[in-house]
Formats: C-alpha cells, sequence, structure tokens
C-alpha cells in the first residue's frame, strides 16, 4: 500500500472544505492510506493541480461558485487523462440525477455527514489505488 493518497478539495467555501477533511480525519478507513489534502478554491487552481498529477481523487463541492462542482466535474473528465474518481458534494439529495450527468463516480449530500462522507471516500481511494497497483 502507498504511503500516502492525495485527495484534491474543491469549494470557494473555506467552510466546506474543513468539513471534508474533519470528515475524513488522517484516514477515512483502516484499509487505506493516509490522506494529503490540496485544496483548491478557484477552478483554474482545480485544473492547474490535476495537470500537475498525482491525484487521487477529487472531492468537488456542487454548491460552489462561480464553477459549480457538477460542471467542474463533467469538464475534467472530459479533458483531463486518466481523470481521478470525483466524489461530488450535492446540495439536496434530489440532485444525484446531475452527479450522473457530470460522471461523478460518487455522491455525498451537504453538509458532509462524516461516517457517509468517509465511507464513500474510502471506497474511492480503494478503487483507485489498486487500479494503480
Amino acid at each position: 500500500m502507498q504511503s500516502t493518497a492525495t485527495v484534491l478539495v474543491y469549494s470557494d467555501d473555506a467552510n466546506t472544505r474543513e468539513q471534508v477533511r474533519l470528515a475524513t480525519g488522517r484516514r477515512p478507513a483502516a484499509d487505506v492510506p493516509e490522506v494529503q489534502f490540496i485544496e483548491c478554491a478557484t477552478l483554474p487552481a482545480v485544473l492547474k493541480e490535476l495537470d500537475r498529477g498525482g491525484i487521487d481523487v477529487c472531492v468537488l463541492d456542487g454548491e460552489a461558485a462561480p464553477a459549480g462542482g457538477m460542471g467542474v466535474c463533467r469538464q475534467i473528465k472530459d479533458e483531463i487523462f486518466h481523470c481521478p474518481p470525483v466524489l461530488l458534494l450535492i446540495g439536496r439529495p434530489q440532485d444525484a440525477w446531475l452527479a450522473t450527468w457530470s460522471r461523478a463516480e460518487a455522491a455525498v449530500t451537504l453538509p458532509v455527514e462524516p461516517v457517509e462522507f468517509a465511507e464513500a471516500l474510502a471506497s474511492l481511494l480503494r478503487s483507485r489505488l489498486a487500479v494503480g497497483a
């Protein structure tokens, strides 16, 4: 198992980024590596980090402004070769169909519920790290 996993967190709201960090802790599950976060508040910062490489999972805020996480997800799925899996933060459970449209691998509602979020993140890390092994 690799020593750390890198998770990109995109939200224009510092409180949302903090919720993600707190819900994850050092690692979201015992069978995945410790997590290192890269926080982005703008779309250009997200694209720059993804171009740099080394991202294992993206957590995108569907409620971010001016570029919402759903549109960002769809864009990076089209533009980034071997795009990392995406966990989308959605405002309402009824928005799950939009998460499907955006091609996100998983979605959880805001505010972040720690157990649900950690399980979804751990699942994406497992699948990403298994592919990379």
